[in-house]
Parts: C-alpha cells; sequence; structure tokens
C-alpha cells in the first residue's frame, strides 16, 4: 500500500518527466481531505465557536506501537486547532518527546488521557492506542467541562458514550 508521502513522491517523479498522474492526484486529495475531517465535526459540533475551547488530543503517532509521527494525522489536526486559538492538551503513550519537536511550548503536555481531558471541551481520538480503548467514562464526564468525543478511529460504543451524557461523533458517521 501507499502512503501519503509515497504517493507524492510518484506525483513528482511522474510530473518530472511530463506525466500527469490523475488517479494519484485524487488520492492525495482524498487524503487532505481526511486530515481535515476531526477539525471539521469539531466546527460544526460548536457552531464555529472554537476559540478559546480546551481540546484534548489523544494519540499523536502515525499508528499504535510507535513514537513516529511522520505524516501523522495529529500534525495537521494541532496546528489547525492552534491557529483558531485552541488550547491543546495532548496524551500519547509514546510520542510526547517527538511532539515537543513539532510543537514545542505551543501545546500542553498531559501525564495520561484523563490529565488530557481534565476541564476539556472536547476529546478527539486520533490514534487508536490500547490504552484509550476503555477509557472510565464516568470519570471523563465529571472532569470534562463539556462531554464532546470525537473518535478519529471508530472505537467507541455510541450507547455507551451516550448512557454518561458524552455527545458522539464518529469518522463516517454524522
Amino acid at each position: 500500500s501507499c502512503f501519503p508521502k509515497d504517493i507524492k513522491a510518484l506525483i513528482k517523479t511522474a510530473k518530472d518527466y511530463g506525466y500527469r498522474m490523475r488517479i494519484l492526484q485524487a488520492v492525495e486529495e482524498v487524503n487532505d481531505i481526511q486530515k481535515e475531517i476531526l477539525f471539521r465535526k469539531l466546527c460544526y459540533y460548536f457552531d464555529g465557536e472554537i476559540e478559546g475551547l480546551t481540546v484534548a488530543v489523544w494519540g499523536l503517532s502515525f499508528k499504535p506501537g510507535t513514537n513516529d509521527m511522520r505524516d501523522a494525522p495529529s500534525i495537521n489536526l494541532i496546528n489547525k486547532l492552534l491557529e483558531n486559538n485552541v488550547r491543546v492538551r495532548v496524551y500519547d503513550p509514546a510520542a510526547m518527546e517527538e511532539a515537543k519537536v513539532h510543537f514545542g511550548d505551543r501545546v500542553e503536555y498531559a501525564t495520561d488521557i484523563y490529565d488530557a481531558a481534565n476541564n476539556a471541551h472536547a476529546v478527539i481520538l486520533v490514534t487508536e492506542w490500547k490504552e484509550f480503548r476503555l477509557p472510565n467514562w464516568s470519570v471523563l464526564a465529571k472532569i470534562m467541562e463539556k462531554r464532546v468525543m470525537l473518535d478519529g478511529r471508530n472505537i467507541y460504543n455510541a450507547d455507551e458514550l451516550a448512557s454518561n451524557g458524552f455527545t458522539y461523533t464518529s469518522i463516517g458517521k454524522a
């Protein structure tokens, strides 16, 4: 399978030889749109009024089990949040040091998922680490400012979140 960086390289090589790879360009456009879906869903939920919100981002690495953040969707998401004056608190089991290279002191670094979610208006799950699979929703409901969960990996049960008073949105669903 091609990763986004491979697609960009193929498109550039083809361009160097005077050939336009329309299908790969379309794939690249879809990849770019996908990277903004969670940001758009957050904006939609808060009617575009996201400035000043606190948002927790769970999962920074490209995939679970690594600290690799190259082409990680979290980078684009967090930069969009910061551009819109959102306070961002991040947590990842392995990529915290790598995140500091990307974001410096522009984000807050949490010690665990609950520290990240404390007083947050929303939590956005980006990378599906095992420790994110079964959070204590009743604890999160008590410590969050608003109960909004945006699930970028479709790992949570909507009914379970609703029973704990959460607004739940995932990819590919309303």
